[in-house]
């Protein structure tokens, strides 16, 4: 933040992630002594959001990404991070989930041409690959599943050709299960656990990192920003066995994991050693995250009741 010029405009900050990152945002710059305004837009459909992030010293601005007019009265400003996108109820409304993930973007790209923008995408974008590889790096082949992960890729491409057409400096975070208290696949499998249901392992196998770590990568890439876009698979360097990590949960409760399902061969993973190589491993260990998430649980805490459906395999979300 320190090296970084100019303001931070965040689209999508009023996600479960962008709240966050936009408080990251903020306190580092502070940290830095780098005064600049944090700008978060979205629709705010929650009005509770928008005082949130005001009270952190925050700007808001109400704006839909699918109205042209709206993005072109956003102010420009040398930094983007695009964080929206639609996944959850996909199923039955693909046309919006393809105008949310590729017709916005390009509303956005047009808009801010001579800005750096990071783009959040997903692991989805690539295929089930075997366990056993440890994952596609950014160089492996794509193969999206579900109309989901194929807009998600849209949003990928839509982006890259703005960039290639217009030099505009891009970075594309493909991120693979983020985790916090009150959301992500560990939150699922220590609820499962705690309230003794069965963990689903048909997808036996995941990625995870913990949210901070997430939104940290993505702000310190707007350093790697390049045309063509630079990738990056953001995620936690191990490949998690979810077996493992309900047994954990259960261990932390005092209870016995329950399982539905065997472990397949293959799963939705990524590798993420480029990550490490560039921007050092995560910093919060997997078993200091679920002894937050067991504590959390164990503590009644909230929940965003937005359940990740991580063990899907068809791509229907």
């Amino acid at each position: 933040m320190g090296r970084l010029q100019g303001d931070i405009l965040i689209l999508g900050a009023g996600g479960k992630m962008g709240t966050t990152l936009a408080l990251l945002a903020k306190r580092a710059s502070d940290a830095a002594a780098a005064p600049r305004k944090i700008i978060g837009a979205a629709r705010f459909s929650a009005p509770s959001v928008r005082r949130k992030l005001a009270s952190w010293g925050i700007e808001t601005i109400r704006a839909d990404l699918l109205d042209r007019q709206a993005v072109n009265a956003l102010p420009t400003v040398p930094n983007v991070i695009f964080m929206a996108g639609q996944k959850f109820g996909t199923v039955g409304n693909q046309a919006l989930t393809w105008a949310v993930n590729t017709h916005a973007p390009a509303i956005v790209a047009e808009k801010f041409r001579a800005s750096r923008i990071v783009v959040f995408s997903t692991g989805n974008v690539y295929p089930l690959t075997a366990v056993e590889d440890g994952g596609p790096d950014e160089e492996s082949p794509l193969g999206p599943v579900g109309e989901y992960a194929q807009s998600a890729l849209g949003r990928e491409r839509t982006f890259e050709y703005f960039s290639r057409r217009n030099r505009a400096p891009v970075a594309v975070v493909r991120l693979n299960y983020a985790v916090e208290l009150r959301y992500g696949v560990l939150r699922d499998i220590g609820d499962k656990v705690f309230h003794g249901r069965p963990v689903d392992l048909a997808m036996g196998y995941v990625n995870a990192i913990w949210q901070r770590d997430a939104n940290s990568a993505a702000l310190r890439l707007l350093e790697y920003c390049a045309s063509p876009p630079f990738v990056l698979n953001v995620t936690g360097t191990e490949t998690l066995a979810v077996r493992s990590i309900a047994q954990r949960f259960a261990a932390r409760f005092g209870t016995a994991a329950q399982f539905t399902g065997t472990e397949s061969r293959t799963a939705l993973l990524s590798n993420a050693a480029k990550y490490a190589a560039i921007l050092g491993p995560p910093e919060t260990a997997i078993d200091e995250t679920i002894d937050r998430v067991a504590d959390w649980i164990r503590l009644g805490g909230a929940t965003l009741g937005k359940p990740t459906h991580f063990e899907e395999r068809g791509g229907n979300f």
